[in-house]
């Protein structure tokens, strides 16, 4: 089992920076690897993913957001974090983490790959 809490949502100026956070909570497993994903959801649209990463490394971005958002982790404290830089209205939108064990290169955007999620946190870029 898996609990993901997200944290750093808020509201930012177009051209601002956030910052989010999502604290994972694991019983154990058997397995060792993990990827962990970011997706959003914006009014009236379908949830996307903007990141995910694999616990050896290897990173994935959605194309239209490289170079704007960057994914990491701390794993000594099971966190992990989207840095969201030069934000624009359009990132307006509620921000998942999601959590699937085993590894996988690249590591998967799609949200049928990941099982465990969390509750979200909302972004809110003015203009």
């Amino acid at each position: 089992q898996v609990e993901l809490t997200e944290s750093g949502g808020g509201s930012a100026q177009a051209g601002g920076s956030l910052t989010l956070s999502c604290a994972a909570t694991r019983s154990p497993s058997r397995y060792t690897n993990f990827c962990v994903g970011w997706f959003r959801r914006a009014p009236g649209k379908e949830r996307e993913g903007v990141a995910a990463l694999d616990s050896n490394g290897p990173v994935n971005y959605a194309d239209s957001l490289k170079g704007r958002f960057t994914i990491s982790q701390d794993k000594s404290k099971n966190i992990f974090y989207l840095q969201m830089n030069n934000l624009e209205p359009e990132d307006t939108a509620t921000y998942y983490c999601a959590w699937k064990w085993g590894g996988w290169k690249p590591p998967p955007l799609d949200e049928t790959s990941y099982n465990y999620w969390g509750q979200g946190t909302q972004v809110t870029v003015s203009s």
